[in-house]
This record gives C-alpha cells, sequence and structure tokens, in this order.
C-alpha cells in the first residue's frame, strides 16, 4: 500500500475542549476568554490477555498506537504475528493477540522505564534494546531545501496545535513531500502511531523520513531503528546518547531545523550536495 494524500486531519470535541480561563498581564489586568485545550486520557493496553502498561495520550488513533507501540518494542515482528485487535474507545483499552505468548518475562516486566517523553509515555526500555538493533540500510537522499520544507510542513498540518500549543506533531515523508501526518500529547506517542499505521497497512520504512517537533532521544532513535527509517528531523536537539547511537545504527540525525537552517548530527551522506561529502 502506497500513501498518496496526507489525510486531514479531524477536529472533534473528542479531541479538544473550551474551557473558561483568566488571561492577566504584569500590570494586574485580567480578562476572562474561553481557550481550547486539549484533553488527556489513560489508555490500557493488553497484550494476549495481559495488561502491559498504561499510556497518558490524547486518546484518538488507538489502534495505531497499540500496534505501533507493541511492534516498536518488538512484541509484533511481522503483519501476520497479529491476530486480534480489539479498541474499547469508551473504556480506554485495547487489546491485541498474537500468534504466540510473547508476553515479557518477569525479570523484564519488573524493569519498566519511564521515559523522558511528555505524556509519560512507557517504554519497555533496557540497556540490550540499543544491541539488539541493527544498522538501518536505507539508501535514501534529501536535499537540504526539502529538510527545511517537510519540516515547515509540521505545524501546517495540525489544527489542534494551533488551537491549543499542547501537542507534538509528528510527519512521516518522502524527501519531496509529507505523507502522514499524527500528533499527541507525547511524542512517542505520535511516533508509534505512524509505525501502528505503516505496520497496519504493510508499508516499508527503509525509504522514509521521520519528522517530530519532539528532542531527538535515545528511545526515538532506538524506535526507528526497529522499524527501519533511515532519517530523522526535528526542529529541536539532540541528546549525547541519541547522537552516538545514530552513528552506530547508520541513522541520518538531523535537529534545529529552523529559521532556514539545521544541524546534522550524523549520517551526512544522506544530505544531496552536501560539501565535502
Amino acid at each position: 500500500m502506497t500513501i498518496d494524500k496526507v489525510p486531514e486531519e479531524d477536529i472533534s470535541s473528542e479531541k479538544v475542549s473550551a474551557v473558561s480561563t483568566w488571561i492577566y498581564d504584569r500590570t494586574g489586568q485580567g480578562v476572562e476568554r474561553s481557550q481550547w485545550v486539549i484533553k488527556e486520557r489513560p489508555v490500557t493496553l493488553y497484550l494476549n490477555g495481559r495488561e502491559m502498561v498504561t499510556l497518558l495520550c490524547a486518546g484518538h488513533h488507538l489502534d495505531e498506537l497499540a500496534v505501533g507501540f507493541f511492534h516498536a518494542e518488538g512484541f509484533l515482528q511481522t503483519r501476520d504475528d497479529l491476530v486480534t485487535l480489539d479498541v474499547e474507545e469508551v473504556a480506554g483499552k485495547v487489546r491485541i493477540g498474537t500468534k504466540a505468548d510473547v508476553s515479557l518475562p518477569d525479570r523484564l516486566w519488573m524493569k519498566r522505564t519511564i521515559t523522558s517523553g511528555c505524556g509519560k509515555g512507557s517504554l519497555f526500555y533496557y540497556a540490550l534494546d540499543a544491541l539488539m538493533s541493527r544498522p538501518v540500510k536505507g539508501d535514501i537522499e534529501i536535499s537540504p531545501q526539502q529538510v527545511l520544507d517537510r519540516v515547515e510542513e509540521l505545524h501546517r498540518l495540525s489544527e489542534i496545535y494551533r488551537r491549543t500549543h499542547g501537542v507534538h506533531n509528528t510527519v512521516l515523508a518522502a524527501p519531496h513531500k509529507a505523507l502522514l501526518f499524527r500528533d499527541d500529547i507525547g511524542r512517542h506517542n505520535a511516533v508509534d502511531m505512524i509505525v501502528g499505521y505503516a505496520f497496519l497497512n504493510r508499508i516499508s520504512l527503509e525509504d522514509k523520513i521521520l519528522i517530530t517537533t519532539g528532542r531527538l532521544t535515545s528511545e526515538i532513535l532506538i524506535k526507528a531503528a526497529k522499524v527501519n527509517i533511515p532519517i530523522i528531523i526535528s526542529r529541536n536537539t539532540a541528546t549525547t546518547l541519541a547522537i552516538e547511537l545514530a552513528h552506530s545504527l547508520n541513522i541520518t540525525l538531523i535537529g534545529y531545523a529552523r529559521a532556514g537552517k539545521f544541524t546534522v548530527y550524523s549520517g551526512r551522506e544522506r544530505i544531496i550536495d552536501a560539501v565535502g561529502v
């Protein structure tokens, strides 16, 4: 399956809510004003009947969120591994069944780590994750102008961001156009939705680009490596561990993409017309 057009974002009362607020300035003058805020809710994910984790999220695209989470964490290797997918929207539960019992061993079940992402996205993160991830082999290339063009699309695609400024935006892209857009209160959740959509629709990510508004951290790098995404771009900075992992996993890592320029931390060979390559 290919993606021909970025789907229109659905703005509904399920995603945002109008609340009454008071806006004050330094003079002490206050004005009552109605303001849009993003909704937040817990969603619990189950794997083969076992409660695995509860994510704090905006509460939409729950099928993609759950599938992407479990795929990026290694519990779903191929599309054929997914046997059942049951979303309980009102209850905030997603139940996934697989061909084999791939629940975490007890020794790892106790080592869940709360990541540094907004929304406290839980990640079954342990040191071997990085060692078990294989270098990405995608040979995709992108020009400097394309980098900046794709980043500029991020906020243009999010009506929720324009209303609330309360979400992280993520885009799956080809060098010449955006392909898929998702947003959420947590940057990891938005990435998992992208991964989940691709998994459910059997879309290869080896020739795709991941663009996010969040920080470039080790968790994002490992997620990308596990699903073979070769280029990651953000308007924000990268951590030292993320940069080290990007070098070892052959991922092109681009940050501070704003105001007509960007920083390449690793994988410069994928930048077209880069001087000195």
